[in-house]
């Protein structure tokens, strides 16, 4: 049997002020029950160790989102929309500049 595995299509990481943003996406050979959109994803932003925000799509949970200790369900649209709301998330909450 063949074992086909995810392709990463995109990793960035920035250092800022003490202030850490990761993210990396995968292109998964086919789509699933649990990523119907067909990416696995994380993206995270955090100071000193300590998540202050970050989105991901582990196996088991789905997509959904931390906001420090706290998890919620997010409603995946696209991957633009997820991107948007991320890189917000990271302005508002860590005061991040995206350049």
């Amino acid at each position: 049997m063949h074992h086909q595995t995810a392709r990463q299509v995109f990793r960035y990481r920035s250092v800022q002020s003490g202030v850490t943003v990761e993210m990396v996406i995968w292109s998964l050979p086919k789509p699933s029950a649990e990523r119907p959109h067909g990416l696995k994803y994380r993206l995270y932003c955090g100071r000193g160790g300590r998540c202050i925000v970050r989105y991901d799509n582990e196996a088991g949970k789905g997509d959904h989102r931390h906001y420090g200790d706290l998890e919620e369900t997010y409603r995946f649209a696209s991957l633009e929309k997820l991107l948007k709301d991320f890189r917000d998330d990271c302005t508002r909450l860590a005061g991040w500049r995206w350049r």
